[in-house]
């Protein structure tokens, strides 16, 4: 099971914020934040075995898919707690001479910057390894999505392609502006994030695809 100190960094990261530009119902954000805890508590109980080999198989899916083949542009993440570990992906990314952007968190929003070296990553919002913000930052141009590849961490998603985050909106209000690059999303995580129906509101924005190991 995963350390206290892992469950205690997720369990920071739930909730809306008060800087949110959406609102959800009352109803919703219980049923959300109900969720959350189990989801959360699932993932931290993977074991070691179990997470390595869904990390393989994750690599496999992704580096073997067209959108990642085509792309000259990878939106990735590092992943935080007990998230499911895409560096490999990334790694790859760079080995190809692909372009990589990661997110750092500023303020309300969420950023995406170049990245050329994991081992430069530093700690940031919440504890999570970002880049210094010096670098490159991404700029949506709408011409471009078909080259493009963002891989989405979250909580849960459902069959439907629903996706829950922690809390914050960072992805939501990200994409909500850029419905190319929306076209060009993929959800990813373990297999028991994979829920029969994910509590979504018109504001959340769902990855196109989603790939749970």
């Amino acid at each position: 099971m995963g350390s206290d100190k892992q469950m205690e960094m997720e369990r920071k990261m739930m909730g809306s914020s008060e800087n949110d530009i959406f609102t959800e119902s009352d109803a919703m954000l219980q049923q959300k934040k109900t969720l959350r805890k189990r989801i959360l508590l699932a993932r931290d109980a993977i074991g070691k075995q179990e997470r390595n080999r869904a990390e393989v198989l994750l690599t496999e899916r992704i580096l073997g898919h067209q959108w990642f083949y085509l792309s000259d542009v990878v939106l990735g993440f590092a992943c935080y707690g007990s998230e499911i570990n895409i560096d490999e992906i990334l790694l790859e990314a760079l080995r190809k001479r692909k372009r990589l952007y990661l997110p750092k968190v500023e303020g309300a929003e969420m950023n995406f910057y170049r990245v050329d070296d994991l081992s430069k990553l530093s700690e940031g919002y919440k504890g999570i390894r970002e880049p210094e913000g010096d670098t490159e930052r991404y700029v949506y141009a709408p011409t471009e999505h078909r080259r493009e590849l963002m891989l989405m961490p979250g909580v849960a998603f459902d069959p439907f392609r629903n996706r829950m985050g922690y809390g914050k909106g960072f992805y939501d209000r990200f994409l909500s502006d850029k419905p190319d690059l929306q076209l060009c999303t993929i959800g990813v995580g373990f297999a028991c994030q994979m829920v029969e129906q994910v509590p979504h509101g018109e504001q959340d924005i769902r990855p196109y695809q989603v790939i749970c190991v």
